[in-house]
């Protein structure tokens, strides 16, 4: 038989064994031929290092003092090979030792598990690859939606826009015929405030309608698709010329807009398979964020505080991680959990359309498959974190909206 098999008396003493014990414990025919007990044995193989591990060797000591029960176990000798060892009384009193060669068998074993696990790896990767093909097929059609709507909307929203202007002017207009005209005080007192409520219905009108077209505008980029092609670019360099292009948009907006920048870019952090375009789009929307809040909180604060704003890589080996921080009022709890939703804004009507943060979020998750979270405190700070990953067929496990 292909087993090594040792016997052994009622009083312990090995009685009988086949060539293949010999063979396989590498026991010379003088021990085998003193008929050892069965501890004396033990102790043989525990001294040449048979078992390798203290603790097995313990174990399997305090086993020796009742061979009335039935034993199994497993141990790697020191040549490599795995044994499996079973012990079974017989009714005479004594017992049976097995040794059997089972190293094909692990081996096997880890095969197959390695197989299994590589093709658990291969269905979560498949898995995932059509969870992404699916959301980008229902993201192309909502879009063509959200831009059908849009461009509807927006036609008769340039009427409005532009007879709403033009209004305006004739109101002036009308000023000047009636300085023409003879009328007693009190009909040119009443035509003067109709002109002027007339006037100021009509600015609000403007003022919603370009509040309006700006949604409108912000629509239609939230439903185009990714410009340009995904590409290896360096992430420090997007950072640095985002940096550059918001504070100087800024500055071109707000004569005295002035804010102190801090850079904190790991050298090491490296390229990132993305779109350009769109990883722009969105540090350039952070970023106007984060001046907004800071400046923000200024003006309630008066000379003495400092607005800021820092950006920060850091290379995490298969991801990068991007924070932009601002030291503006921050963003109580309850607005926290919105502030990725589409339209969702807590700035005063007419600064904010609420798709801005929606397009971050579909850009980095959707699109990247990379997560971006906030921290914030109220009064004290807001900080957006970015993790996306170094190639776009290793995405990000993500648990959702932040």
């Amino acid at each position: 038989m292909g087993d090594a098999v040792a016997m052994f008396d009622a009083a312990g003493r090995l009685a009988a064994w086949n060539h293949n014990l010999q063979e396989m414990l590498d026991l010379p025919e003088s021990l085998l031929a003193a008929r050892p007990r069965l501890a004396e044995l033990f102790h043989y193989l525990a001294a040449r290092g048979e078992f390798g591990s203290a603790d097995l060797e313990t174990q399997l000591s305090r086993s020796l003092e009742d061979t009335r029960h039935e034993m199994r176990y497993e141990r790697t000798r020191p040549d490599g090979r795995v044994v499996e060892v079973r012990r079974n009384p017989v009714p005479d009193g004594g017992f049976v030792m097995i040794y059997a060669d089972i190293t094909e068998r692990k081996r096997a074993e880890e095969a197959i598990g390695a197989a299994r696990d590589a093709a658990e790896a291969a269905l979560r990767d498949l898995q995932a690859a059509q969870d992404r093909l699916v959301q980008t097929e229902k993201l192309a059609s909502l879009g063509q939606l959200t831009a059908g709507i849009a461009h509807e909307i927006k036609n008769p929203l340039n009427f409005v826009n532009n007879f709403s202007s033009v209004s305006v002017e004739l109101i002036d207009e009308l000023h000047e015929a009636l300085g023409r005209v003879t009328l007693d005080d009190n009909a040119r007192t009443e035509i003067t405030e109709l002109a002027g409520t007339l006037r100021a219905n009509l600015g609000k009108i403007v003022q919603h309608g370009k509040r309006a077209d700006s949604i409108v505008k912000n629509m239609l980029q939230h439903s185009r698709q990714g410009s340009g092609e995904r590409r290896p670019a360096d992430i420090n360099a997007i950072v640095e010329e985002s940096l550059n292009l918001a504070y100087h948009g800024a500055r071109a907006e707000k004569p005295g807009f002035n804010i102190t920048v801090e850079r904190y870019l790991d050298p090491t952090a490296g390229t990132v398979e993305l779109y350009p375009q769109e990883i722009t789009r969105v540090f350039l929307n952070l970023i106007s964020n984060g001046f907004y809040a800071a400046t923000k909180r200024k003006e309630g604060a008066g000379d003495g505080f400092e607005p800021r704003l820092s950006a920060a890589t850091r290379n995490l080996g298969s991801a990068v991680e991007i924070r932009f921080r601002d030291n503006g009022a921050g963003i109580p709890a309850e607005v926290k959990e919105n502030i990725f939703n589409p339209f969702f804004t807590t700035k005063p009507a007419g600064e904010g359309t609420g798709l801005g943060l929606s397009i971050c979020h579909d850009i980095i998750v959707k699109q990247h498959g990379g997560r971006i979270d906030v921290d914030t405190e109220p009064g004290a700070f807001t900080e957006f974190i970015i993790t996306l990953p170094r190639t776009a067929t290793a995405p990000l496990q993500t648990g959702g909206k932040s």
